[in-house]
């Protein structure tokens, strides 16, 4: 007996058996679609952030509180120690750079009329945010320099944050965190990461915010070279100049690559590790496989004799019952991998999710592994079983 033909009696007998042959691959099924969906979110939320960081631009440096080799404070917590003058030291001691920034960002509430929007992104940012960052607005405009010098109480909103409110927020004047400020723009959708709303953000004078919400150091201190090829050695007089008031462990000067190279690093572990929790269900899968199967094998021993008495070979009876295994595992895992695709893309609309192709690979390949270990010892059990007593079985 051919291949050809062992796949013909597996076919015929999981027909015969309908209902249970769909329990049997039901845990393959949900295994198989639940790796290539974990993993599919896991390469989306990378995308997303390589794309919000390579969106900035490859001339920028970042300069946060805190050391990547250590500088922790009592309880293991960073200690920021940036400071305001901070940014304004490095802005006149730095050359060849489009801008330094500082910013300061903390959460909080609107409030218009009877509205009102909580858990807002607030970000404290200077006259100089604009020029090294790649914020884009698409109604109003961006807070201009003299109202950063005069210190005017004007707000420009996320697209999320805006539409909650009301549906033509510009020009009225709104309470954040019951201060009053007037909207003059709102900036361009990006989206949401993992139920996390990226535009319910707000944008206003570094001044203003620190003095309301009685901030004294800042989050982060962006710096822009004027070209690319800059940032290597911009980089390094930025650390010199910092060292002159911090130390090597208060803080850390990144590029945008080797930012990027880091999330992705970590996002990376972060999907395999997605991947590999969810193919703990294709073990459990490859149980109820074997279970299925020893059933199988039991309620036809009388089919299994009869074959042995008219001259079946155990190795036969040993392939027809391991295939049989097999075609579950590999039908299971088709449909899997199709289910995991629908859902993957029904997901894609509301936040970005990638399959990777190495992830339908692996999580075909593994429900057939799966068949294959799995469909060995009700295999073995059949091809093992006396003709004799097989055929008297009731």
């Amino acid at each position: 007996m051919n291949a050809i033909e062992y796949f013909k009696l597996a076919f015929i007998a999981l027909r015969a058996y309908k209902v249970r042959s769909f329990l049997t691959m039901l845990g393959i099924i949900i295994g198989t679609s639940a790796v290539i969906l974990l993993v599919a979110l896991g390469a989306g939320l990378e995308k997303y952030i390589t794309q919000q960081i390579e969106g900035l631009g490859s001339n920028l440096l970042f300069i946060f509180p805190g050391s990547q080799s250590g500088g922790r404070g009592p309880g293991g917590a960073t200690v920021n120690r940036l400071l305001f003058k901070d940014a304004d030291y490095l802005r006149l001691r730095l050359t060849n750079i489009k801008g330094v920034s500082a910013v300061i960002t903390k959460s909080g509430s609107l409030k218009y009329n009877a509205k009102e929007v909580k858990g807002s992104t607030v970000y404290g940012v200077d006259e100089w945010y604009s020029t090294v960052s790649t914020v884009k607005i698409s109604q109003g405009r961006f807070i201009s320099s003299d109202e950063f010098r005069s210190g005017r109480r004007v707000v420009v909103l996320g697209p999320s944050a805006a539409s909650k409110l009301s549906n033509n927020i510009i020009g009225k004047d709104i309470l954040l965190s019951n201060r009053r400020y007037t909207v003059i723009g709102i900036t361009q959708k990006k989206g949401a990461v993992f139920g996390v709303d990226q535009d319910n953000s707000i944008y206003l004078p570094i001044d203003l915010m620190a003095k309301q919400y009685g901030i004294q150091n800042i989050n982060s201190i962006y710096v822009a070279a004027l070209k690319p090829e800059d940032v290597t050695q911009l980089k390094k007089r930025a650390k010199e100049l910092m060292m002159r008031r911090l130390s090597e462990d208060d803080f850390t000067v990144a590029s945008q690559e080797e930012t990027l190279s880091t999330i992705q690093g970590i996002l990376g572990v972060l999907s395999v590790a997605l991947g590999g929790i969810a193919a703990i269900s294709l073990l459990v899968g490859g149980i109820g496989i074997m279970n299925i199967m020893l059933v199988s094998v039991t309620e036809r021993t009388k089919e299994i004799g009869l074959r042995k008495a008219i001259g079946a070979p155990p190795n036969a009876i040993l392939w027809q019952f391991l295939i049989e295994a097999v075609v579950l595992s590999i039908v299971g895992g088709i449909i899997g991998i199709a289910i995991g695709y629908l859902g993957a893309g029904l997901i894609g609309y509301f936040i970005t999710t990638v399959v990777p192709p190495w992830a339908v690979i692996l999580a075909f390949g593994f429900s057939v592994f799966v068949g294959v270990i799995f469909g060995v010892t009700p295999a073995v059990r059949a091809s093992r079983l006396d003709p004799i007593v097989a055929l008297r079985y009731e």
